[in-house]
């Protein structure tokens, strides 16, 4: 808790520092003011840093609180067939991005995670702090105007979460409040505006290590294609809508070296969502169904998430 408390100490020290900073990638008429980085891998959840990349439309300072939804269907045991355990993966996120100057900024997120999965032995529950995650975001190329923007980023996820040794053994092995590692992540964020309309190309990779326990989770690659239209706008008030596409991509878990068997995967989803503004408060949310699930071996289903969030400019 003390690492914790320090951190969003950290977080608000900046915050009260980047104030006088005249950010150029401010825009009054953007179309969204979060930063769509979710904590929770697609086949679980702190198993990993899995996030659609650092996607954001222009609201260079804000702190703001999250919660992210995910529900799978897993095979309740080796000898069933049919995908008849619920998983449920909960997590309420503080988050922020600072940015430090003109061009270099800080992503920062702490999450607090409670799941829960449905067995014949009865409901299984765990609730805690996850890992925290740590990002620096360079500016590479901004344009005239801010019409075309890139972005580059390094992460790092610290390993508060609780690893569960036990937890590996079941059909789903991310069941977990983290991964009991370090991991890293590299990120790069395209941005196209112009008038009405917004393009954002996102794509992301995570490095994980082995924890203590000699268990490493797999690599994940994940990708996003997301269209913005401003229905809305003005000085204070935006309502835009958005709709994209995601996809993840998961390599083999390992343990003592070995590679494990079922899981590996990917999935594809479509997503649909709004964001509304008022001022320098902005509220947002967002609804994903799996367009295609290949995860674990066939024995874990993706079905959907949803996410809601309250972000306060600074």
């Amino acid at each position: 808790m003390k690492r914790i408390f320090l951190l969003v100490s950290l977080m608000c020290f900046y915050i009260n520092q980047a104030k006088t900073i005249n950010d150029s990638l401010y825009i009054p008429y953007s179309f969204t003011k979060a930063i769509l980085y979710d904590d929770c891998d697609a086949c679980g959840c702190a198993a990993g840093n899995g996030s659609s990349g650092f996607e954001s439309l222009l609201n260079p300072q804000f702190i703001g609180i999250k919660y992210f939804a995910q529900h799978y269907k897993a095979k309740e045991n080796l000898f069933v067939n049919d995908l008849t355990q619920d998983q449920c993966f909960n997590t309420i996120q503080l988050w922020g991005k600072i940015p430090l100057t003109e061009k270099i900024s800080v992503y920062a997120s702490v999450p607090f995670h409670f799941h829960e999965k449905k067995t014949l032995q009865g409901d299984i529950k765990m609730q805690g702090v996850g890992d925290v995650n740590l990002m620096g975001i360079y500016r590479l190329i901004n344009s005239k105007e801010n019409i075309h923007q890139l972005n580059g980023g390094f992460g790092v996820k610290i390993p508060l979460g609780k690893f569960d040794e036990k937890g590996v053994s079941g059909v789903n092995p991310s069941f977990q409040l983290g991964t009991g590692s370090w991991d890293y992540q590299l990120a790069l964020n395209y941005k196209f505006q112009k008038d009405k309309i917004a393009v954002l190309l996102n794509t992301d990779y995570t490095i994980k290590t082995e924890n203590k326990k000699h268990y490493r989770f797999g690599n994940q690659w994940n990708y996003s294609a997301t269209g913005f239209y401003r229905i809305i706008g003005n000085d204070t008030f935006i309502v835009s809508g958005k709709a994209g596409l995601q996809g993840e991509v998961y390599d083999a878990n390992q343990q003592f070296g070995e590679i494990l068997p079922n899981t590996s995967g990917s999935a594809l989803y479509g997503k649909l969502g709004f964001e509304v503004s008022y001022r320098k408060i902005s509220l947002g949310s967002e609804v994903m169904l799996p367009a295609y699930s290949n995860l674990a071996g066939g024995d874990i289903e993706a079905r959907s998430r949803f996410s809601v969030f309250v972000n306060f400019g600074i």
